[in-house]
């Protein structure tokens, strides 16, 4: 049986925000009671359109924000502002940006020790970020470089490296390939699993890229309008999509063959109308670990 990392609760979050001349309050409910729970050693890939809520899950997750109601557990540890102390070492994020997401003032070395100074002194904290570099593929001869000094995807290498040096069990990843061409990303995509194995992590995978996902993840879950729709086996997911919503993801996935992508484009036409979430609604199993959101 897996065993459970992290349990998510009628997880509901919402932001507050004013619009316009006449500051008129807007309310967006970026989250809708999301009840999810990741095992620990999967990658679990969460995909979606822009504003789907994906993005929220995560920070909600690792504490970057806060939920408006709903609980999340850590290893059956309930997550509030006291219990996240002990547990921020636990769970670390990859960035989308390996850039920006580095201090361009500081060297790989110094970017990677950092989260270290606080645990040990500086000597221990260099040898271990030092392994940690090297075990990400990044030459002992370049460490003491600045990020401008290195590419997108050694950048996120070394993103990689701060994320892992502090012995996490749990990795956000958002969007970590996006900013990469595509060779560059499967590479990185590699290295990822290679990690997990060696490090035993669990990974959250945020993506819009489906075949980024079906790469990587064990599970997906499916957001819409910051709601989950469908969940289950990468493997069901991808040919035995369910849900109207992951169906049309699905269809305007891009296609290398220039003649099924024609055919996509045609059949893409029905999935352009708006879909439509009603309030009551059950879950309904498909097949083993494979849900659906079924509106009564």
């Amino acid at each position: 049986m897996n065993k459970e990392l992290i349990r998510v609760d009628n997880a509901t979050k919402i932001f507050n925000s004013t619009k316009g001349f006449t500051r008129k309050n807007v309310v967006t409910k970026a989250l809708n009671d999301i009840n999810l729970t990741i095992f620990a050693g999967e990658t679990l890939g969460v995909v979606g359109e822009s504003g789907s809520g994906k993005t929220t899950l995560g920070r909600c997750i690792v504490g970057l924000e806060r939920l408006t109601t709903g609980t999340i557990y850590y290893q059956d540890q309930l997550l509030n502002e006291k219990t996240r102390r002990n547990v921020n070492n636990q769970m670390q994020i990859i960035f989308q940006d390996p850039y920006s997401a580095l201090n361009p003032t500081r060297s790989a070395l110094e970017s990677v020790m950092e989260p270290l100074l606080l645990q040990m002194d500086k000597a221990q904290a260099s040898q271990k970020a030092l392994e940690m570099l090297q075990l990400v593929e990044i030459p002992k001869s370049a460490t003491k470089k600045l990020p401008r000094e290195f590419s997108g995807g050694q950048r996120q290498r070394i993103g990689i490296a701060r994320a892992i040096v502090t012995n996490p069990t749990f990795i956000l990843c958002d969007e970590p390939t996006s900013a990469l061409d595509v060779s560059i990303q499967r590479q990185i995509l590699q290295l990822l699993k290679a990690i997990q194995e060696q490090l035993k992590l669990t990974y959250l995978f945020i993506s819009h890229d489906l075949a980024v996902v079906r790469f990587i993840a064990n599970r997906i879950a499916v957001m819409y309008q910051g709601q989950l729709v469908e969940l289950g086996p990468a493997p069901n997911i991808f040919e035995n999509p369910q849900h109207d919503y992951t169906k049309r993801l699905l269809a305007a996935a891009p296609l290398a063959d220039p003649v099924k992508a024609r055919q996509q484009l045609v059949a893409a036409d029905s999935s352009l109308v708006d879909i439509q979430l009603a309030t009551t609604f059950e879950w309904v199993k498909i097949s083993d670990g494979h849900f659906v959101r079924q509106c009564q």
